[in-house]
């Protein structure tokens, strides 16, 4: 048999491809576990964002989330029009002035719910061995509760 004719192995086990297949995976259950609060995992993060940094600039959201002071000011729009952040923002080029509400909290707390369940079953003690060795050097790497 020539070797032209042979399937190719399978690729290595590359860290960044498993990685990032895992990522996706959490990112769709997040997702799941969100829709209900009418929230997605980009929404939670700039919510989540507002609420640890008071005064944070719309540069520096935008930084944080990844995405472009443009979509930051679009976000936020869309946030203080559900009620979940107040933009005190006098004009475009001054300093930020924004802050969670109380509906905001209430949203996150119920978000920190949603993201526990997401991490007990996708890293907990039912998941799969790999998973749950994951979500452990995680924590332990990041000094997260729970680690070792």
């Amino acid at each position: 048999m020539s070797t032209e004719n042979r399937r190719p192995g399978p690729p290595a086990t590359s860290p960044s491809i498993i990685i990032l297949t895992l990522a996706r995976r959490v990112e769709a259950e997040l997702n799941t576990a969100l829709a209900p609060l009418d929230l997605t995992v980009a929404r939670l993060g700039l919510l989540g964002h507002i609420a640890g940094v008071p005064g944070a600039s719309f540069s520096e959201l935008a930084r944080m989330s990844g995405i472009t002071v443009q979509s930051v000011h679009g976000s936020v729009r869309a946030l203080a029009a559900a009620g979940l952040v107040r933009d005190h923002t006098a004009r475009a080029g001054t300093a930020s002035a924004i802050e969670i509400t109380t509906e905001g909290a209430r949203l996150l707390d119920a978000a920190r719910e949603a993201v526990s369940a997401v991490d007990a079953g996708m890293f907990g003690t039912d998941a799969d061995p790999v998973q749950r060795r994951v979500g452990e050097a995680v924590r332990a790497a990041f000094g997260a509760p729970g680690a070792p």
